[in-house]
């Protein structure tokens, strides 16, 4: 039993901690995008299905002795991709096609067999128990294995994380995956010596463990996965979007969903379905109606309870349905479809077939609606109640989608997000960029007034006070993220304003919806790919200001703001030249980062905030901005523009400097 317990526990464990240590290495490369965890949980559930479906064929087909001399031959075999260091030709350049399948690729690639043996050994371990232990129902190591997947999930952004770096955490996650090798060989081994094993697959036909399951069953056991692993990837989705794309937010909803599969499949005295029923329908109808929710501190725990509680009603359920032990690795499979399907549905097939982010609507009434199939047999309040459930959630999913629509001119959606604009008629019109729900810049539509820059440029702005302070002459701008365009209200003949935009989406709409970049009697040029990866590229281009700000939502790509990333923009900055960081956030204060970080390269940091007036008739049209103007010219600060608002970022020596290797998101979270 312990040897068992333990190749369970410690496969379990690599299983999942490898799964923010590989992703937050390629994050920087695809841009620090959300969609990049979402493809990589299509990965990692895809990869599962495999493995649990070679445990379940393995199992039915092959004698134990062979099932597990190839299974000890595959483990040898994976040792050849150690470490788990990505090859830095997977990074995308700008006609790299498609970055979901680049970033499958690479993971294929990377740690495509070691995951795959990984994800075989809890079904292949808990079967190859039951051949050896025939009394010995072996469900609770299926809840062992996901406390371990727990654990890692949640050791990784409190014990890894703030003290590893990533090739070091590479690196020890190899040499514990070589001491599993050798665990599982042994087990493998010992397993074939048991009497119980020594028995031919048709010596166990005659086995009745249970009575076979039903096409209904099998239906069942992957509705129920698949809802419960689109809620996961749909809920994670509108954090990451609106905060930050980074392993602590990756790791709370995904714990919550490993945590309902650990109790369901531990005992059957946690899922009291009467509650559970019960707070699934609450939270339902709620989730729907703030599935649009900006306002995250209510909507993210919100959102949370809502998780929990509707995959404890999934996974609960499927504890009901599952069969006898002689039927355990193809219920497995079954559960590893349905999550694979929910995986794909939101990974992969949303951003092509949904022109919104409409999944977590799709979920809360897919969910609604199995809830209400599960309560048909019972009384028949109970499925009148389960059946408004699916109504109240449905008419909230469609009200929040119309208002979502509404006004709205153009849509697109690919892997960065969705892209859209809205005209605001009154009092004077204005045509607004968004990305997710945020305001990306945007332009009047009076001729005469369309070339005066809006939203967080205004003239009173860090960027407007940073423009009116620079020495006359030719200036060469460099700006990191297009959006609208709106900063090129600011450009003057001989100029030259050079955009590095990763969403080619974004730049069609900057030019065809947007006429800032058209307009502009500077030389405009738009280069398409990661900031950040084209910089390293590129020549020195001795930059006079040059600005950040490429969010994706209103979540901020991490790798932008570390010390690798600011060593970049000053070699490309003119001494005397200017850095602005866009810091206006409503989640997270990124002035301690940059003040680091202007320390640590002997620069000084500004911070100019500009709250503009909000009474009736006011420009409504200027967005209340903090930007952090960075640069060594003391004569720019000095600049009446800038020292009449200007407020100096405080010193944090207790403030770690940020780097590609460590940062902590919640050391900035605003309160």
């Amino acid at each position: 039993m312990l040897l068992h317990a333990g190749t369970i526990f410690l496969s379990a464990f690599l299983l999942f901690l490898v799964q923010p240590v590989i992703a937050k290495q390629i994050l920087p490369w695809f841009g620090g995008a959300a969609a990049v965890w979402a493809t990589c949980l299509v990965f990692f559930q895809s990869v599962l299905l495999v493995g649990y479906a070679y445990s379940d064929w393995t199992t039915r087909l092959l004698a134990p002795r062979r099932q597990a001399w190839l299974h000890i031959a595959l483990l040898a075999t994976s040792l050849l991709v150690i470490p788990i260091i990505p090859d830095a030709h997977w990074k995308p350049g700008a006609e790299s096609g498609e970055p979901s399948l680049i970033i499958l690729g690479l993971l294929g690639a990377t740690i495509g067999l070691p995951y795959f043996l990984l994800s075989a050994t809890s079904p292949l371990v808990q079967a190859w128990f039951w051949q050896s232990f025939r009394h010995a129902v072996p469900y609770r190591l299926f809840a062992l294995s996901n406390l371990a997947s727990l654990l890692a999930l949640l050791s990784y952004p409190v014990l890894i994380e703030p003290f590893l770096p990533l090739a070091a955490q590479s690196w020890v996650w190899s040499i514990a995956y070589c001491a599993f090798v050798l665990l599982c060989g042994v087990t493998a081994f010992v397993s074939t010596r048991a009497p119980a094993a020594a028995q031919a697959p048709a010596a166990r036909a005659g086995d009745h463990a249970g009575k076979p399951p039903a096409i209904s069953d099998y239906l069942a056991w992957v509705a129920l996965s698949a809802v419960g692993s689109c809620l996961l990837l749909a809920v994670t989705n509108q954090l990451t979007q609106n905060v930050a794309s980074i392993p602590f937010l990756w790791v709370v909803p995904l714990s919550l969903y490993l945590l309902t599969f650990i109790l369901c499949f531990d005992h059957p005295r946690w899922y009291h379905r009467g509650v559970f029923l019960t707070a699934t329908a609450l939270l339902l109808p709620a989730m729907a109606w703030y599935s649009d929710s900006l306002d995250l501190w209510t909507a993210a725990p919100l959102y949370a309870a809502g998780l929990f509680a509707c995959c404890m009603f999934c996974h609960g359920e499927l504890t009901l349905l599952r069969p006898g032990p002689r039927y355990l690795t193809t219920f497995y499979v079954m559960v590893a479809v349905g999550g694979a399907l929910g995986a794909l549905l939101v990974g992969v097939a949303a951003p092509y077939l949904m022109s919104g982010y409409y999944e977590l609507q799709v979920a809360v009434v897919a969910c609604a609606v199995l809830l209400y199939y599960r309560t048909l047999a019972s009384r028949w309040w109970v499925a009148g109640a389960s059946l408004a459930v699916v109504m109240a959630s449905a008419t909230f999913a469609v009200i929040n989608i119309s208002d979502y629509l509404s006004n709205t001119r153009i849509k697109m959606r690919n892997f960065y997000g969705v892209v859209r604009t809205r005209d605001y008629p009154t009092p004077v019109p204005f045509r607004v960029m968004y990305h997710g729900g945020i305001n990306h810049g945007g332009q009047l539509l009076d001729p005469e007034s369309r070339a005066r820059p809006t939203s967080y440029f205004a003239p009173t702005s860090g960027y407007g006070r940073a423009f009116a302070s620079l020495p006359d002459g030719p200036r060469r701008v460099g700006v990191l993220g297009l959006g609208a365009g709106a900063i090129a209200a600011y450009s003057r003949q001989g100029d030259l304003f050079r955009f590095y935009e990763i969403d080619p989406q974004v730049a069609a709409v900057a030019v065809t919806e947007f006429t800032f970049l058209r307009d502009s009697k500077a030389q405009v040029d738009v280069v398409l790919g990661d900031g950040r990866l084209s910089l390293e590229r590129e020549q020195d281009q001795g930059y006079d200001l040059l600005a950040i700000d490429a969010f994706s939502g209103d979540s901020i790509p991490m790798h932008l703001i570390t010390r690798e990333a600011m060593a970049i923009y000053l070699r490309h900055l003119k001494p005397e030249g200017v850095i602005v960081f866009q810091a206006t956030n409503r989640f997270v204060d990124i002035s301690p980062v940059v003040e680091r970080l202007a320390a640590e390269f002997g620069l000084t940091a500004v911070l100019v905030t500009d709250v503009p007036d909000n009474t009736e008739g006011a420009d409504y049209w200027i967005s209340p901005t903090d930007q952090i103007l960075v640069t060594k010219n003391k004569q720019l600060l000095a600049a009446e523009a800038i020292r009449s608002v200007a407020e100096p970022l405080a010193p944090r020596p207790d403030f770690r400097v940020w780097t590609d290797d460590f940062y902590n998101l919640l050391r900035i979270l605003k309160q």
